[in-house]
């Protein structure tokens, strides 16, 4: 099990990327859309008053039931640990061990 503090701030920076999303985008369109440098530079320091963590490259993909960050599986949001386990018991559906 993953440290709750670090669940938590996860959770946190998800809250954030959805808050800020459409100001970031309406942001970097008009950085796009600028035409001197001055108004690029004034965009650009507006985007970089945004909180850091409302950035979605901070996000990090974490498991649903133990928050663990790495062995992620994106078709499922689980972990390999407990992807293996719900597979033999059955709870995932389409799903079966492999035998050839």
């Amino acid at each position: 099990m993953a440290n709750k503090a670090m669940i938590q701030r996860e959770l946190k920076r998800q809250r954030l990327v959805m808050k800020y999303a459409k100001k970031r985008s309406i942001l970097k369109e008009q950085i796009k859309k600028a035409s001197s440098l001055k108004e690029k530079l004034t965009l650009h320091r507006k985007l970089q008053q945004l909180p850091r963590n409302s950035a979605p490259v901070r996000l990090h993909n974490r498991c649903l039931i133990t928050g663990r960050p790495k062995g992620y599986f994106r078709d499922f949001g689980l972990s390999r640990h407990v992807l293996r386990e719900m597979a033999h018991e059955g709870l995932l559906p389409g799903v079966r061990k492999a035998s050839w």
